[in-house]
């Protein structure tokens, strides 16, 4: 709720309590958006709901209620209509005070967050010794713009990479290299990234083939348990011929992470299975030790275990992230921890938040969510993948964006006879093609699936960065045209007289209200919905009288408008910033 919604609610709740007394006192006015801008730009309901408990018809409580509301500060004089809707629509003065004041705020009318929290956001977490592919493409993007926009609010973030680098297929990969490449067990940068897939591969192959192999394999991962030196070393080589692979993908996609993969929780994994011990939930089945869990059942319809020690002694998946959020919320201190995972994990999360609440290990002032998103699907409706039935490389995906961006801008530059450099249109593809593929995924409901599609992202129009970038740009194209500095314009000269001058102060005023409702929902295509609608009301009221310009206008219009320019251009470039957009001054 932005702080115009907060005052006005405040106002009618003390209405309410005037005309009925202190029993109402609490009761939610039900004020909303107004379903259309020519009712003006709220509606209080609460009439309609009180009508059985007051014994008076709707409209005559609205009656009652509006005697005793003074919004003469921020409205014009309420309208009743319909069968009780209290309608407020906002003084133009109001508006136009509300813009003056942010012109100087950096944020932008956007207050930080009344109680800074520490979060962490857990995201991305590749595999070592296999590459990033389109499958982290939404964790890595949906993990880093939430982080993003909690740090803006002020929280203490913390943002987890917890890359698998332990287990089995640690002793299946030293095992194999043994036998066909031992210098990769030695040397560093003796393989390179593609290299160590193919091997891991055949390594996994040969594992599922070959039992002698197999306890071989175990061997090296007990060997590796046991720190010793040679395997220990060799272990660290491939993680970091992985972390360097994956490194070049987070600088293309402008990411800040701080790893801490599952080999740092693996002193820690003992504690938790003799702490579930005591609490008297462990339960030992078939030689594995469980936890039964509540409202989980096998196909048989019998209670499903979630098992935190395997009959040979081993630990799983289960245990790591049981042992890691123990460590968030005893050591990190956390107060939110945000795991961000496809949809296909939510029954994994759902059961170890269980065990967790089971065992007591989770205060009361902490929250743990979930955040599933859906599948990333080629254009024909399938997992995207390659012509050859492979799993898109995510490196291959990013150059190729940044490579039909190039292509395209090339052809837009011939088609407009103009000339420039090619740092300024290698530079130019970079951001567009990068920005493309951020907002195509974050611009969809995190939970569904959807189409991947170069041509729809990339397209100048619509609901995609190359539109709002282009926004953008004509903004501070203006600037350049007009020889004006936006920062030199002076506080108090928006003067709003036009309809579509109207409307797009209007939706300025609303970035707080998407902004807090993304940090507390977690669904970034809410600014992305925000964002294009501002750009599509920036251009209605620039284009508005067939093509009047800007810079044409008279004083005091002029400098007004080119307000409203800049406090446009400054809020797509938070809101993109906060997506992990960057904005360009031409393109």
């Amino acid at each position: 709720m932005n702080a115009t919604q907060e005052q006005l609610k405040e106002q009618v709740e003390q209405a309410l309590v005037a005309a009925f007394g202190a029993d109402f006192a609490g009761v939610d006015p039900i004020l909303v958006p107004a379903s259309n801008p020519k009712f003006g730009d709220y509606q209080a309901n609460v009439a309609l709901s009180l009508s059985k408990k007051l014994g008076k018809q709707p409209r005559a409580i609205a009656g009652a209620i509006v005697e005793k509301l003074d919004v003469s500060e921020i409205c014009e004089p309420p309208e009743i209509a319909g069968p009780g809707f209290i309608n407020l629509k906002l003084k133009t003065a109001y508006l136009e005070a509300q813009l003056n004041a942010i012109q100087a705020d950096p944020r932008l009318g956007v207050p930080a967050a009344k109680t800074p929290k520490r979060e962490i956001v857990d995201f991305s977490s590749p595999n070592i010794a296999k590459e990033m592919h389109v499958g982290h493409l939404r964790s890595t993007i949906i993990g880093d713009a939430i982080a993003r926009i909690l740090e803006f609010q002020g929280h203490d973030v913390l943002r987890l990479n917890h890359v698998g680098d332990w287990g089995t297929q640690f002793g299946m990969l030293i095992a194999y290299l043994r036998e066909v490449y031992p210098d990769a067990l030695t040397t560093a940068n003796a393989l390179d990234i593609g290299d160590l897939v193919s091997f891991y591969r055949k390594a996994k192959q040969r594992f599922d083939a070959d039992e002698a192999f197999q306890e071989t394999a175990r061997q090296e991962v007990v060997r590796l348990q046991a720190g010793a030196e040679d395997t220990f070393h060799a272990w660290k080589l491939l993680c970091e011929q992985s972390r360097r692979e994956f490194q070049v993908i987070y600088e293309l996609l402008d990411i800040k992470l701080t790893e801490r993969g599952e080999s740092f929780y693996n002193p820690l994994l003992s504690g938790v299975v003799e702490d579930l011990d005591k609490s008297g939930l462990l339960v030992e089945n078939q030689g594995a030790k469980c936890v039964f869990l509540e409202g989980f059942t096998n196909r048989e319809g019998e209670p499903l275990p979630l098992i935190v020690q395997k009959s040979d002694g081993g630990y799983n998946y289960a245990t790591t992230d049981l042992a890691s959020l123990r460590y968030r919320i005893q050591q990190d201190q956390a107060k939110r921890i945000i795991y961000v995972t496809d949809a296909g994990q939510g029954n994994h999360f759902a059961q170890f938040f269980q065990v967790a609440r089971k065992a007591g290990w989770i205060p009361d002032d902490v929250e743990l969510v979930h955040i599933p998103f859906g599948l990333v699907l080629g254009e024909d409706g399938k997992k995207f993948k390659t012509r050859s039935g492979d799993t898109v490389r995510l490196r291959d995906l990013l150059d190729e964006a940044v490579s039909r961006s190039y292509a395209d801008l090339k052809t837009r530059l011939q088609e407009e006879e103009r000339q420039e450099t090619e740092e300024f249109i290698n530079e130019v593809a970079r951001v567009v093609g990068i920005s493309a593929v951020k907002y195509a995924d974050l611009s969809q409901n995190r939970t569904s699936n959807y189409i991947f599609s170069y041509d729809k992202m990339l397209d100048l129009k619509g609901n995609t960065a190359p539109y709002m970038l282009y926004v953008y740009a004509r903004i501070q194209g203006i600037s350049r045209k007009g020889d004006i500095n936006f920062q030199e314009l002076g506080n108090n000269a928006v003067l709003l007289q036009h309809e579509t001058e109207l409307a797009l102060a209007k939706y300025l005023l609303q970035l707080d209200e998407i902004i807090s409702s993304v940090e507390q929902d977690l669904l970034p295509n809410r600014l992305c919905e925000y964002l294009y609608e501002l750009s599509k009301k920036f251009n209605q009221f620039y284009d508005r009288n067939q093509g009047v310009q800007v810079l044409e206008a008279e004083e005091p219009q002029r400098t007004s408008r080119l307000v409203l320019c800049d406090l446009t251009a400054r809020t797509l470039k938070l809101g993109l910033s906060l997506l992990g957009i960057q904005v360009l001054e031409r393109m």
